[in-house]
């Protein structure tokens, strides 16, 4: 559960079925506003140390104290404990009415007080607060989505329309601060920056990874700053200002919007780069490495994924690969129907990764290398890619890539060598399958045959095919291992 999605106050107020009354001299300004994260029932003398805060806290008052001393220090600790509301049911085999030293000291404390009907259950009000937040979770995500897709459309306009975008979705205003702190592109932003932001900017700046930061100007903005995503090295950074403070999904979409800033700041540069590179190729002018230019980091990775489910109708291709764009960090991205391949500088970060796999993608990074021998990357792609199939999950951090060890000729030798006794079966076309699926599920029957599809003792068969073919114990490791990296290098 997203613990940041809540509820006004007032809508569980609101819901005539409940019929709570609020006892008037126990709310304080803004109390209807305050949020509303969980409903939860204790009759404990002292349930603060296990209260988690923003709760409507339920009681029939079984064990509430005769003392007002003790009743005031009841309350006064379950507003410490920062409860939104407390929630008191009549219940005539306990309470037949509202206790007045229970209401003076909610009064004194303004914690607002709720009254409950004995025809209200407990349960009801617990299942009324759930299904509120279930509805405000589907009204953030749809948010969220609407918001991607339209910054992801404006891109096509620039830096400006983006900012301006973002600075709309977000009520507040935008800036992107370049490698001197100066904006690139502003929307509404204050000039010059304030001491507040010049100090977060600095912090940024020396930090190192995904990071994000916030402070407050003394008129009371909130502003929040972050690299553009979801390279945490990047020169420019997004800042974001304005009255309230920051949700999840308003974080989440200022982190869609801060790369796509990022990318339209470098789309001048990299559309010069991509268009040098292609006339030279073209009239045949390219010198010994037209890339060189275009790829100066020591290494990248080639980035792939999968659909883990079929795209929703009606979505727009172009939009997608904007997207992707701005996910990956990289406007090298070959997108498809069912999968798509892009050339990023690192592997998609924990954030991106869940971004991917909200909107259904599997995701999969290859070990890093040099620009010129990316293409080797294909048979490792193609395997991770039915690792991360048959696992269900991404598969971005394969550590140290002991193929890149063995020259290219040397690895695919071998690799004829040791499968060459199943390239001579006629039925090598269900065997070599079988022995790649089977490997990449760790030798468990049930999952390789579901990833196959097909029964478990076909599995059986086939790798008792395999044994006898290369006469070999695939129970050994060393076995294994050497069969899985021969099968790497006959990609």
């Amino acid at each position: 559960m997203n613990n940041d999605v809540s509820v006004p106050l007032r809508v569980v107020l609101d819901d005539a079925d409940l019929a709570l009354e609020l006892v008037p001299e126990t709310e304080g300004p803004g109390a209807v506003e305050a949020p509303v994260r969980w409903a939860h029932v204790s009759e404990l003398r002292d349930p603060a140390p296990y209260l988690l805060g923003s709760e409507v806290l339920l009681t029939a008052g079984v064990n509430l104290p005769a003392a007002r001393a003790e009743v005031d220090e009841y309350v006064r600790r379950l507003r410490e404990a920062g409860v939104t509301a407390l929630g008191f049911g009549i219940t005539p085999t306990v309470h037949d009415e509202l206790p007045p030293r229970l209401r003076h000291a909610c009064a004194r404390h303004r914690l607002p007080l709720l009254v409950a009907a004995p025809s209200t259950p407990f349960l009801a009000i617990s299942r009324a607060v759930a299904m509120a937040l279930e509805e405000a979770r589907h009204r953030e995500q749809h948010r969220v989505t609407e918001a991607w897709e339209a910054l992801t459309r404006s891109a096509a306009g620039g830096l400006r329309e983006v900012a301006r975008g973002l600075a709309r979705r977000l009520s507040g205003w935008v800036a992107l601060a370049g490698p001197d702190d100066q904006p690139v592109v502003e929307d509404g932003a204050p000039r010059p920056w304030p001491p507040e932001i010049r100090e977060m900017l600095a912090r940024l700046r020396s930090g190192t990874g995904i990071r994000s930061a916030t402070t407050e100007l003394p008129d009371g903005t909130v502003v929040v700053g972050q690299p553009v995503y979801p390279q945490a090295t990047a020169a420019h950074l997004l800042v974001v200002g304005r009255a309230a403070r920051f949700s999840a999904a308003d974080r989440s979409i200022a982190a869609a919007g801060a790369a796509l800033l990022g990318l339209a700041a470098n789309a001048g540069t990299e559309a010069a780069r991509l268009g040098a590179v292609t006339t030279a190729l073209l009239t045949g002018e390219a010198a010994e490495d037209p890339l060189a230019g275009m790829f100066t980091a020591d290494a990248y990775r080639v980035v792939a994924g999968v659909r883990a489910r079929t795209a929703p109708s009606g979505t727009d291709p172009e939009a997608e690969h904007g997207w992707l764009r701005a996910a990956l960090g990289t406007p090298l991205v070959r997108l498809e129907s069912h999968r798509f391949t892009a050339v990023a500088p690192s592997a998609p970060g924990a954030a991106a990764v869940d971004d991917l796999e909200s909107h259904g993608w599997l995701v999969v990074a290859a070990a890093p290398r040099p620009a010129h021998r990316l293409a080797e990357a294909r048979g490792e792609v193609a395997l991770l890619l039915e690792r991360a199939r048959v696992l269900g999950t991404a598969v971005t951090e394969v550590g140290e890539d002991l193929a890149d060890l063995v020259s290219r000729d040397a690895g695919e030798g071998f690799a004829e060598r040791m499968l060459a006794p199943l390239s001579a079966r006629g039925d090598q076309a269900a065997l070599v399958p079988t022995l790649r699926t089977w490997l990449a599920c760790h030798g468990r029957w049930d999952r390789a045959a579901a990833a196959l599809g097909v029964h478990r003792n076909s599995v059986r068969h086939r790798i008792g095919q395999v044994e006898r073919a290369l006469g070999v114990d695939l129970a050994d490791p060393d076995v294994r291992m050497r069969l899985w990296f021969a099968l790497r290098w006959s990609e």
